[in-house]
C-alpha cells in the first residue's frame, strides 16, 4: 500500500521554528519529486516547497525563501521541512505529495515550471496543521 504520513505539525508562537517530516511506504523517493503543500481556510492549495530526490535540486514559494528549508533523507525514504521564524500568516494544514518523474523528464527545465501544481502529484498525505500565534 503506498503511503505518505506526515507528522510535526503544531502550534507555535510566531518566530518559532517547527520541523515537519514526511515518511513514505510502499514506494521508494528515488525518481519522484516530493513537494510541501499547504491550505488555510478559505485558500487554494499552494505550493511551498518542493525537492527532487533525483538531483536534489530544491524550489521555494516566495514568501518562505530564507525561511523554510527542504532537505530528504533518502534511506528513509523520509523528506523534512524545517520551518523558522514561523508567521501567523503560515497557519495552514500542511501536506506532502510525491511525484514520479520519468526519465524522460528528469531536466530541472523540463519539470521544474510545474513544482507548484498540486495536479502533477500522485500521492498525498493526510495533512498536519501547523497554528502560529501572534
Amino acid at each position: 500500500e503506498v503511503q505518505l504520513v506526515e507528522s510535526g505539525g503544531g502550534t507555535v508562537q510566531a518566530g518559532g521554528s517547527l520541523r515537519l517530516s514526511c515518511a513514505a511506504s510502499g514506494f521508494t523517493f528515488d525518481g519522484y519529486a516530493i513537494g510541501w503543500f499547504r491550505q488555510a481556510p478559505g485558500k487554494e492549495r499552494e505550493g511551498v516547497s518542493c525537492i527532487a530526490i533525483t538531483d536534489g535540486s530544491t524550489y521555494y514559494a516566495d514568501s518562505v525563501k530564507g525561511r523554510f528549508t527542504i532537505s530528504s533523507d533518502n534511506a528513509k525514504n523520509t523528506v523534512y521541512l524545517q520551518m523558522n521564524s514561523l508567521k501567523p500568516e503560515d497557519t495552514a494544514v500542511y501536506y506532502c505529495a510525491a511525484r514520479f518523474i520519468a526519465h524522460v523528464m528528469r531536466r530541472r527545465l523540463l519539470w521544474g515550471p510545474s513544482w507548484r501544481d498540486p495536479n502533477e502529484y500522485d500521492y498525498w498525505g493526510q495533512g498536519t496543521q501547523v497554528t502560529v500565534s501572534s
